[in-house]
């Protein structure tokens, strides 16, 4: 329990023993005193003991213009229960109150508590190494780019950086909800959040703290309560008509029986009681936090929400587009095959690698690492380049040592009107001319991911109909790879602008009912990514790009995660919907025999507080989905 929480039982305890103790002494020793004055004043005391802090804040919000809400009702019920007599039962509502709301304050803490266990990864300190070799312990804002770090076993890592000296397990459970610890060695990227191993790493920072990993998600996760479901926005919108609605109706009870009947005492209790039986805090609390339980269950399974409407529309996706690489297939390229043409194979890779020597993309790395092996290690394959040019979705055009090479695919050739010969077989082709002679093609592969064709078969089973690759890869690639997934789908040669092109035709054809969802590596899919239904960013561990453009951010590389997600969102919406019908129904009927004089202040009570406790009890269900279903 928190301090808070523990006052207030303390103030429920003393009132309670005080209650009883009264309640005792006057149906007993001091029975003549019943319903006269001395007993209004005697009552009065634990009453302010358990419900002074609601009379605070009823008059607080008052002020401030929110009247309607439930403490605004309990000091009305307050008021009622007096007017009439019924000093007891004034205490005793209250009190019961009282053990309502900490008993929904404490279920609200615990089910709040994997957000809060995810806002753990924020690291303390950092480490920093000075001139002298000193180390200074400092917030980790505090560190500039490029600093030098120590991160000591059981340790943080507060800032994104590179090991320099060191090798040690990197414990990346509450990123990623993977329980398998990472190897780090000199050159690895080391991401902030994750806690060290058993070894001592000096790294140098890649980034300032407020662009590092960590803070990008818990911005993330602290923001993500803004984004609301159409479900919290009906109830929102619902609690603001309804509330006002039942107090005039309210007024209306108390009023026009009255003056037909002239029993003013009773139908004001039936008033008051009607007006505690009609707070909707049941539902403004219970909803949000089925949602918020949602959002919680999914981070602890390495998932990244960015609000609840994206956990809605989860639940309404029927067609998933896949980004192939980096994607379905680990982006980690290998030249398989050489076909040179007129020259020897070291020319023909020699050529490709010089002309991929600026490039970053990963099959220009697998080219560049097979000529290195194969060849030559330390060769500087920028000496003699110029006029380098990347065109996009074509390839790359440069001139070395005044030759000019063209390395891309069939497009780069075609539109430079050079005579080719196509390569057979699967995988990326990378066909190279130099002075517009073709001089073959570099053939290279990517890996499928572990357990991706059983991945992609429990989304079917998750209720995804229909299943689409988009890839940049030929024909013929495309449809191998598509055959081998059971992907139902696939668009090839496509540039990345042909990619939205495609994603919007296919929702184009989608049911007004239904969801596109893209998956993507979350680097270069941006556009696409924002454009579909909701945007999954896929093994983008670090990744701005990712964070900043997908609406779910998956913290690994596993797509089996998707369907977690679905039914994490899928049992969220069910509790939900459960928690509404039954804080309506049980609400509706106890208004009616409020009306008829049939519920006294207890049952009114619990009609407020008791349905609200059960529903987010109810709510706190949704924390149970583990990743296994």
């Amino acid at each position: 329990m928190s301090p808070k929480q523990k006052k207030l039982l303390v103030r429920i305890i003393v009132g309670a023993v005080l209650f009883f103790t009264f309640l005792v002494l006057f149906k007993t020793v001091l029975n003549d005193y019943e319903g006269t004055w001395p007993e209004a004043v005697v009552f009065l005391v634990p009453y302010l003991i358990v419900g002074y802090d609601i009379l605070v804040k009823a008059f607080k919000n008052i002020c401030h213009g929110h009247v309607f809400d439930e403490n605004f009702l309990m000091i009305v019920a307050g008021i009622g229960a007096y007017g009439t007599g019924e000093y007891e039962e004034a205490v005793a509502v209250m009190l019961f109150f009282q053990v309502g709301e900490l008993f929904q304050s404490y279920a609200v803490g615990k089910s709040r508590q994997s957000i809060s266990d995810l806002m753990d990864i924020a690291p303390e300190y950092a480490n920093v190494i000075g001139e002298d070799g000193s180390i200074e312990q400092v917030d980790p804002d505090e560190v500039e780019l490029d600093s030098m770090i120590v991160i000591r076993p059981g340790e943080k890592v507060p800032i994104d950086c590179v090991v320099v000296e060191g090798d040690s397990y990197l414990d990346t459970a509450s990123l990623t909800g993977e329980s398998r610890k990472k190897h780090v060695l000199p050159g690895s990227d080391v991401i902030s959040g994750c806690i060290n191993g058993a070894g001592t790493l000096k790294c140098r920072t890649t980034k300032a703290y407020e662009d590092s990993t960590v803070a990008k998600i818990l911005e993330l996760v602290e923001n993500a309560g803004s984004r609301k479901s159409r479900t919290e926005n009906f109830i929102t919108r619902f609690a603001k008509v309804y509330t006002p609605t039942v107090t005039i109706a309210a007024v209306i009870l108390a009023v026009v029986p009255s003056l037909i009947t002239g029993n003013w005492a009773e139908w004001i209790r039936r008033a008051c009681t009607f007006l505690v039986i009609s707070c909707p805090c049941a539902l403004v609390i219970s909803v949000p936090m089925g949602f918020f339980g949602g959002i919680g269950a999914a981070s602890r399974n390495g998932i990244l929400v960015k609000g609840s409407n994206y956990l809605e529309a989860v639940t309404r996706i029927s067609t998933a587009v896949f980004d192939k690489t980096g994607t379905l297939t680990k982006g980690c390229f290998e030249v398989t095959r050489i076909e040179p043409s007129g020259c020897d194979e070291k020319e023909l890779l020699m050529l490709a690698a010089r002309s991929e020597a600026y490039s970053a993309h990963p099959i220009a790395e697998a080219v560049i690492r097979a000529y290195r092996e194969r060849y030559s290690s330390e060769e500087d394959l920028t000496e003699g380049l110029s006029d380098h040019n990347e065109i996009a979705g074509h390839g790359i055009s440069v001139k070395y040592n005044g030759t000019a090479i063209l390395s891309g695919n069939e497009k780069l050739m075609r539109d430079n009107n050079v005579a080719f010969t196509p390569a057979s077989g699967s995988g990326t082709v990378v066909y190279v001319a130099a002075d517009g002679v073709f001089k073959g093609a570099v053939i290279i592969t990517d890996v499928l991911k572990p357990g991706i064709k059983e991945a992609l078969a429990e989304l079917k089973a998750s209720g995804i109909r229909k299943t689409v690759m988009l890839t940049g890869d030929r024909e013929s690639t495309a449809r191998e790879l598509a055959g081998e997934l059971g992907i139902d789908e696939y668009h090839a040669e496509l540039l990345p602008a042909d990619k939205v092109a495609q994603v919007e035709s296919i929702i184009g054809k989608t049911d007004e009912n239904s969801g596109l969802a893209f998956v993507g590596d979350g680097i270069n899919d941006a556009p696409v990514l924002t454009r579909a239904h909701v945007g999954f960013a896929m093994g983008s561990l670090g990744s701005d790009a990712a964070i900043e453009a997908a609406d779910v951010v998956i913290m690994d590389d596993d797509i089996g995660k998707i369907a977690v997600l679905r039914r994490i969102a899928a049992k969220t919406l069910r509790i939900v919907r459960e928690n509404i019908v039954f804080a309506l129904g049980i609400k509706f009927a106890v208004l009616i025999l409020g009306a008829l004089g049939i519920a006294n202040m207890w049952l009114a009570v619990f009609a407020d507080v008791g349905v609200a406790v059960i529903a987010i009890l109810n709510s706190m269900r949704t924390l149970k989905v583990r990743s296994d279903g």
